[in-house]
């Protein structure tokens, strides 16, 4: 059994520089689609949260069936595990009144337990051995959790730490930037680098989208969070379109 499922296709996709700069553009797509609908259409964010829920439980089953890697449907699964983090959070932390900080901590703590749960059962948290259901399923509860944290952490940054939408952006691109410099220059774990770039482009992807739509007089740019989830969203499904990605391949 683990020689055919160590066989199997991955289905998520190699990491290169086009797989951050979609990803951090689906993060912050998450931020302003899910500011839309829980707030611009005033839905609230429990509702928002189960509207996003239920689209996430359907593409996420439909990327765990698919045989292959499809590049349309995994970022379109990215994308469901945004917006419903950005709901889930700001429920979270507002509207149950944990706080940015308390919710950061909890989400934290989900994150760091559902990593250790998945190296448990599978052994390695590497971004090329999710080629079974089983790891994949673990793949797509951590992505979950820590584009949740994301939400609350950015938060937590930019108006309980007083950094702002763009200080608290500028830390976490400062951030990312030093994990690329230990990627190149130290021999640092590749797995561990990984995640934490990728669990830190959500919470810049989150100051970014408050950025871009909160009122001027929040600091932000107080643009339509239509047009800006619209805008996002064409260049998202531009990069996909134009730049080929291929499955992430079994490192021997």
């Amino acid at each position: 059994m683990r020689e055919i499922q160590a066989a199997a296709a991955s289905k998520v996709p190699e990491v290169t520089a086009v797989f951050w700069i979609i990803k951090i553009l689906a993060t912050t797509l998450g931020e302003t689609a899910g500011d839309a609908v829980s707030m611009s259409l005033g839905l609230g964010y429990l509702l928002g949260s189960v509207i996003f829920a239920a689209i996430f439980v359907v593409v996420v089953l439909a990327q765990i069936a698919a045989r292959e890697f499809r590049p349309w449907l995994y970022w379109l699964t990215i994308i469901a595990t945004t917006t419903v983090g950005t709901t889930l959070a700001d429920f979270a932390t507002r509207s149950l009144g944990i706080g940015y900080a308390g919710g950061s901590a909890i989400l934290l703590a989900l994150l760091l337990g559902s990593l250790w749960i998945w190296y448990r059962d599978t052994g390695s948290l590497a971004i090329d051995s999710v080629r079974s259901v089983r790891s994949e399923m673990h793949y797509w509860v951590t992505i979950m959790f820590s584009q949740t944290l994301g939400t609350a952490l950015g938060d937590w940054t930019a108006k309980t730490a007083g950094l702002g939408f763009s200080g608290g952006a500028l830390i976490f691109s400062a951030l990312l930037i030093a994990i690329a410099a230990a990627w190149r220059w130290t021999r640092i774990s590749r797995t561990t680098l990984f995640w934490s770039a990728f669990i830190l482009t959500r919470p810049l992807g989150a100051v970014v989208g408050d950025l871009l739509d909160k009122p001027l007089a929040e600091g932000g740019l107080a643009l339509s969070r239509y047009t800006a989830s619209l805008v996002i969203l064409a260049v998202i499904a531009l990069l996909i379109h134009f730049v080929p990605q291929r499955a992430a391949r079994h490192a021997h």
